[in-house]
């Protein structure tokens, strides 16, 4: 992903929700709103439909986070947006799923990872946090925009999408068969919660 140094900037004007919300915070432009949510706890939302809740719950991952940008990019009529990338999670990039590649046999499991994009820059304001990884996603199978609150509902159909049309005719997943990935995804995301419980208390020592 690219240094924050690269995007865009402007003055933020209340001109919708999530605008008025970062100027009662005190935050005036839209790079200041981008360190912000960067520097803000990694978590899990309780509500991923209210388009509101980073804001109410004080942290959020990388579907909250980039909504909230990506929203007020919107707003301000900046050309930036939000993009849902399929990519191939590894040891590499979680410890841990070495064991859930085993348990399935499979190579990787096809995972979804929100990012944000400007011109021919990408973001990821989950970077630095406590997220569950230990490296940047670099590569994606497939990638694409989105709205920016775009529903738990469709994300997951544009999931099943690419694992229909690319993930499982693909040479290295022949014979898989979508059950064992979408019971492969479920592990991973209890694993990631877990991977994130662990770097927090980690950084507390």
């Amino acid at each position: 992903m690219d240094s924050y140094d690269k995007l865009p900037d402007a003055e933020i004007k209340p001109v919708g929700e999530i605008s008025k919300e970062f100027i009662e915070l005190g935050i005036t432009s839209f790079k200041e709103a981008c360190e912000n949510v960067h520097n803000i706890d990694y978590g899990y939302n309780s509500n991923y439909d209210d388009k509101m809740i980073f804001f109410k719950e004080k942290m959020g991952t990388c579907t909250s986070k980039h909504a909230v940008i990506a929203g007020l990019a919107e707003e301000l009529n900046i050309p930036l947006s939000k993009h849902v990338g399929i990519y191939k999670l590894t040891e590499e990039i979680s410890s841990g799923t070495n064991k859930i590649l085993k348990k399935y046999n499979i190579p990787y499991i096809p995972m979804a990872h929100c990012f944000l994009v400007y011109k021919n820059f990408r973001f990821d304001l989950t970077e630095g946090n406590c997220n569950g990884k230990n490296t940047t996603i670099k590569s994606f199978i497939h990638e694409e925009e989105v709205d920016p609150f775009i529903s738990r509902k469709d994300e997951y159909f544009l999931y099943k999408r690419v694992l229909k049309e690319q993930v499982l005719p693909s040479k290295e997943m022949e014979g898989i068969k979508e059950r064992t990935l979408l019971k492969a995804r479920e592990e991973s995301i209890i694993l990631f919660k877990d991977n994130v419980k662990k770097q927090k208390q980690l950084r507390k020592t």
